[in-house]
Formats: C-alpha cells, sequence, structure tokens
C-alpha cells in the first residue's frame, strides 16, 4: 500500500469515528442540557471537517513533480496543515465565547439547568474512542512521516482532553447540586483556552514551513556532521536548509582538493547525496555546490 493511500486509510478510520461522536454528543448535549458537551460536539464536528480537509489534500501533495511544481506538491499537505489548526483555533474561540455567556447569565442570578447523566456518558466515552484514535494516527504518521497527520492526531488528542474537561465538569455539576451547575460552562471555557494553545502550536509550525524557515539547529548539525564524515571533503558552508511537506530539502556548498578529476569530484558529491538521503527520506532534495579548497 502507498503511502498516500495508507494516510487516506488512516484518516477515513478517524472521520468515521468523528461523525458517529458528532451525532452522539449533539443529541446527548442537548438532551442532558450541556453547553460544556455541546461545546464538545462542536469541537468533534471540526474533527471531522479537518478529516475531509487531509483526505482532500493528501492525494494533491502525491502528485509528482510537473512543470508548474517542479518541487513536488509536498505544500498542499503543509497548507493543509494550516488548515487543520485554524479550523481547530475557530472552534476553540466559539466554545470560549460559548462558555463565557453561559457564565455571565449565571453571574446574573440566572439558573443553570443541571445536566443530564447522558451527557457524562457522552464525554467517557469521548475519551477513550479519541484517545484511541490519537495514539493510532500519531502512530502511523510517524512511521509514515507526514506532518501532516501528526497534526490531525493532535486534533483527536486535543478532543480527547476536551471531553475530560467537559467530564470534570458535568460530573460536578451533576454530583454537587444545583449551587455547582456553573462547573460546566466554566469546564468548556477551560476546554476551550487548552484548544487555542493546541491550534496555535499547529499555525506556527505550518506558518514556519510556509515561509521557508530553516530545519531546527540540531538537524542541520547533523546534516554538517554527515558531510564531514568524508575524510576528503572540507569546510561545509552556506548550508540553507527547509521543508516541502514530508521531506526536506538541503542545500549546501563544500570543498574538496582542486586537482582531482571531474569524476572523482560527482561520484563523492552522489555518495554524499546518497548518505543525506539514507538519513532523511529517500526524497530529500539535495543540492551540493563542490569548491575547490583555497
Amino acid at each position: 500500500m502507498t503511502r498516500e493511500k495508507e494516510i487516506y486509510k488512516v484518516t477515513m478510520i478517524g472521520s468515521v469515528g468523528n461523525m458517529l461522536l458528532v451525532i452522539f454528543k449533539f443529541v446527548a448535549g442537548i438532551v442532558g442540557h450541556s453547553s460544556a458537551m455541546v461545546a464538545d460536539a462542536v469541537h468533534s464536528l471540526s474533527d471531522f471537517v479537518t478529516d475531509i480537509v487531509v483526505m482532500v489534500f493528501v492525494n494533491i501533495s502525491a502528485k509528482p513533480q510537473d512543470r508548474s511544481h517542479e518541487y513536488g506538491h509536498g505544500k498542499f499537505e503543509t497548507i493543509a496543515s494550516f488548515l487543520v489548526g485554524l479550523a481547530l483555533l475557530m472552534a476553540a474561540i466559539g466554545i470560549v465565547v460559548t462558555g463565557v455567556l453561559k457564565l455571565t447569565e449565571w453571574w446574573n442570578g440566572e439558573a443553570l439547568k443541571a445536566p443530564g447523566w447522558v451527557a457524562l456518558w457522552a464525554a467517557l466515552l469521548s475519551i477513550v474512542v479519541k484517545e484511541l484514535l490519537y495514539q493510532y494516527t500519531a502512530f502511523m504518521g510517524r512511521r509514515l512521516e507526514s506532518p501532516l497527520m501528526l497534526a490531525n492526531a493532535w486534533h483527536h488528542r486535543s478532543d480527547s482532553l476536551s471531553s475530560i474537561g467537559a467530564a470534570i465538569g458535568i460530573g460536578g455539576a451533576i454530583l454537587l447540586g444545583q449551587r455547582w451547575t456553573v462547573l460546566d460552562p466554566l469546564a468548556s471555557i477551560i476546554v476551550g483556552l487548552m484548544l487555542v494553545k493546541v491550534a496555535y502550536d499547529l499555525l506556527n509550525t505550518s506558518m514556519g514551513e510556509l515561509t521557508e524557515s530553516s530545519l531546527s539547529e540540531e538537524t542541520e548539525q547533523e546534516i554538517i556532521d554527515i558531510i564531514r564524515s568524508f575524510d576528503d571533503v572540507s569546510e561545509p558552508h552556506n548550508l540553507r536548509t527547509r521543508r516541502i511537506g514530508s521531506r526536506i530539502a538541503i542545500e549546501v556548498h563544500v570543498r574538496m582538493d582542486g586537482q582531482l578529476p571531474l569524476s572523482v569530484v560527482h561520484e563523492r558529491a552522489t555518495s554524499i547525496e546518497h548518505k543525506l538521503k539514507e538519513r532523511f527520506g529517500m526524497k530529500t532534495h539535495v543540492t551540493l555546490h563542490m569548491e575547490p579548497v583555497k
């Protein structure tokens, strides 16, 4: 099975789980009079929408290089990661606003309905299902080296975390009596703020890739060390790195004895390129500029 088909299969499993949870949570939130559960349902709905985004964009990013995209279509995967983060941020803001409105009603003396047990059971079920989906998606994302899948995995994890907050708020409102019904909207606000942080991290990473940010200092040092492992090569400099979707691009200048035949220099450049691809993936884009030792 190709990488793209595996990503599609994992995402499809997650989307089915999200669709079922959306239906169950909305029903449980409405029937159980729980704003925290309705907020959690909105989050699951955003998960379902982003699953669709992932499935669409992974097919686009899998297209081979062509005349209009000579570096491939990997950036479309990064765009999808950005959209996932953006959808999560919007859902988080909506959750916080709804919770604040409920809290304002309570502060003004309005009685809030105590949530029902069905809302609590929905939260507990969501915790289990979403954590399982997170573990599965994150494992496959690491194995397939897909930032998009890892972003989507965190969407599952954030839903699991939001369900934990919802469960605490709903459970407290049920078990502690009418005076504590305010715990339900409070839980939704806390959940929303947690999601804002997760969304920020996703957006920050994808924006870095879209604006051609360099790889980490540790990764660039590893690249230098690999080049220096060849005894006849010296002074790697002008290193430039960036990420193109699930693969990386490396451009670097190195020096060799200017008296060596061109065939030897070419062979050494090929060896360096192969070793870098062995470490960072065979689709790594490597450009070496060979210079004579001064």
